[in-house]
């Protein structure tokens, strides 16, 4: 009849739909591959070249136990008296007391003469690899040597290279590994890093992909770029997928905007911008953030002590609120301040992100109306506590209702990258 509607061809049109989106839906896949499914550290420990020995991570445990018990009651006053909080403390310096380690040739080690650098190039690589086989060897580690800027590049490259010709063995490099591009300020900078990379894997007859780097942005260079845009998201995929994380560099990056040392800090408005553009680059890419660090160290007598850790764990906290779940830490006293505020940021929220999940994958009425995409926030939030150990998978999946498996897929930690298992 004239004026009636014709009958929708819906398989026509959604086959029209799919040709004209093909090339876009192939890119988000590729640009936005969600997150990765190895866990992620809750710090990284930077330690000077000639300081790093192949029991180190032992070391800084026994000096990070040494230091609560010197000042047990003020830690536990801290701690708003929870013992439990600190038993749990205890157990992860004994434990596990670095996550996460750099043996650092930039700004902790500073300027030296080629043949000394050299020489603490094969000793550092050396003591990796007796850290490594003896089972003491932080789960993650690796180095950051000097930047790609014309008056390093050198300095930088061969550093490197001593180093991956003394520690890569007959079969290869060991899981964990991960390289520190320090003071990036191109994208151009990101794209040689993949070449630098590649061509190393081929001269030491490593395999495709063995080395992975992470981008630490310190420079206003890699946030905002000359022509306004957010260079830091175009790092990421200039990095043809090698690019396990984003580092933001508290003090280069304040004195670079003019910031007074004084007023130099993680919680700075400048700080905030930048990491905020980073949050926003990373988000989907598999990139995972880490914040800075705080260089007021908790040394001294117990006043001391006392304020740099209470600034410590507030300024942790304050990270980990904002969705950054890892910093940096310079001196075994921080550790204990390191997982206290982390173990404390998952046990309070614990109960309430259990009981929210469980209502939304049973279904079940409750005063919240949680969406696919909270649901996922909750399964990560917990999983995040369990890797770290600030929560058990038994009491998680008692009082979820989801057992290990089913948290990673709600997680969405079930993707398997060509980068897992190397580096943060």
């Amino acid at each position: 009849m004239e004026g009636q509607p014709r009958a929708l061809d819906l398989d026509g049109l959604v086959g029209d739909l799919d040709a004209r989106l093909e090339d876009a839906d192939r890119a988000l896949a590729r640009l936005y591959p969600g997150e990765r499914s190895v866990r992620q550290p809750v710090h990284t420990v930077y330690v000077p070249a000639d300081r790093f020995r192949a029991e180190l991570v032992t070391e800084y445990g026994d000096a990070a136990l040494a230091a609560v018990a010197d000042h047990e009651e003020v830690l536990l006053t801290l701690l708003d008296g929870d013992e439990d909080l600190l038993d749990r403390v205890r157990h992860k310096l004994g434990h596990e007391p670095v996550e996460d380690l750099r043996v650092d040739f930039e700004d902790g080690y500073g300027s030296r003469p080629d043949d000394e650098e050299d020489d603490a190039a094969r000793a550092a690589a050396r003591a990796l690899s007796s850290a490594v086989a003896s089972g003491t060897a932080a789960p993650w580690h690796g180095i950051r040597f000097k930047c790609l800027e014309p008056a390093t590049r050198r300095r930088g490259v061969r550093t490197l290279s001593i180093f991956l010709e003394e520690y890569a063995g007959d079969d290869g490099l060991p899981d964990g590994f991960v390289l520190t591009l320090p003071k990036v300020t191109s994208v151009e900078q990101v794209g040689a890093m993949v070449h630098l990379t590649e061509r190393l894997e081929a001269a030491l007859g490593l395999g495709d992909r063995a080395l992975v780097f992470e981008i630490q942005v310190e420079t206003p260079q890699a946030v905002l770029g000359p022509d306004g845009t957010a260079l830091v998201a175009r790092m990421v995929h200039a990095s043809a997928g090698r690019c396990t994380g984003l580092h933001y560099g508290t003090y280069d990056y304040s004195a670079s905007c003019g910031i007074a040392a004084a007023q130099q800090s993680l919680e700075h408005p400048v700080a905030d911008h930048a990491k905020a553009v980073m949050q926003a680059a990373a988000a989907g890419t598999g990139v995972r953030l880490s914040d800075g660090s705080t260089n007021v160290l908790p040394v001294g007598g117990a006043d001391q002590v006392r304020e740099a850790w209470r600034n410590h764990l507030r300024l942790v906290r304050r990270s980990l609120d904002r969705g950054y779940y890892q910093g940096w830490d310079l001196h075994p006293a921080q550790l204990p301040t390191r997982f206290a505020a982390t173990f404390a940021f998952y046990r309070e929220g614990y109960a309430a992100a259990a009981a929210r999940l469980r209502d939304y994958v049973q279904r079940r009425e409750s005063g919240v109306l949680d969406e696919p995409a909270t649901a996922r926030a909750l399964a990560d939030f917990l999983q995040r506590g369990v890797d770290c150990g600030a929560l058990a998978p038994d009491e998680v999946e008692a009082s979820t209702g989801v057992d290990h498996d089913h948290l990673a897929v709600l997680a969405r930690r079930t993707r398997t990258a060509d980068t897992d298992g190397k580096g943060g």
